[in-house]
């Protein structure tokens, strides 16, 4: 599953990007959201109507049942696996994005499409293939999650909110600011489950995006755009 699932949803938004979202490019971004919000809406209700809304469960592979006590906590073996694996999926991640011309291009081309273009790189066939690999990688995270949770049709809507609130919080302009935000969020989630009540970690994540917004908009490792007059 952790090799097919991700090639399959990385396959299906290359088919999206080429034949939906790529009619929208030289339209305000608005619409794009609108159409990946709609998609997925139609996407959720078609799964629903398939699997039922109480939710599949997805059991953990047997080698990583189990844990390890660590004195000051019981640390199981799957939660170990998923923070390898992200761990080593968010370095390389990094490393393609700021370390490789692929990384380079994509930057230039997130701000100043016109001027890459003008340089002889095909900016909507690298606009295809990193839609393909954002697709794989979100693919690979909720494979990942999926034990811990049940597999429904929904599950994705609380977890993308909290990843669009860290990628906020840590800085849109800055590849560290999505990492720093999401361990921000991770780590202050948990400490409010532990030690004042469950119920109030999931508001989070809402809380600590409110604060940044308002005094450091354009996040904690974010540049701040100077406006042209």
């Amino acid at each position: 599953s952790l090799l097919l699932t991700p090639l399959i949803v990385g396959a299906s938004g290359m088919l999206i990007e080429r034949l939906m979202l790529a009619r929208l490019y030289k339209l305000d971004h608005l619409y794009g959201l609108l159409l990946t919000f709609g998609l997925a809406l139609i996407i959720q209700g078609l799964f629903r109507n398939e699997f039922g809304s109480s939710g599949q469960p997805y059991r953990v592979p047997a080698e990583l049942t189990g844990g390890q006590n660590l004195g000051f906590m019981f640390l199981p073996k799957y939660r170990a696996w998923v923070i390898v694996a992200a761990v080593l999926t968010c370095l390389a991640t990094w490393f393609v994005i700021e370390k490789t011309k692929l990384g380079a291009y994509l930057r230039a081309g997130t701000e100043n499409p016109n001027l890459v273009k003008a340089f002889g790189i095909n900016v909507p066939r690298m606009i295809f293939y990193t839609f393909a690999i954002n697709a794989l990688l979100a693919a690979a995270a909720a494979l990942l999650v999926t034990p811990t949770f049940l597999a429904k049709f929904d599950m994705g809507e609380l977890l993308g909110t909290k990843a669009f609130f860290a990628a906020i919080i840590g800085g849109f302009t800055n590849s560290r600011g999505a990492l720093v935000g999401g361990l921000l969020v991770g780590v202050l989630e948990n400490m409010a489950a532990a030690y004042i009540s469950p119920a109030y970690k999931d508001a989070v994540a809402l809380i600590v995006f409110m604060f940044v917004i308002m005094f450091r908009p354009q996040g904690l490792l974010g540049r701040k755009e100077e406006r042209k007059v």
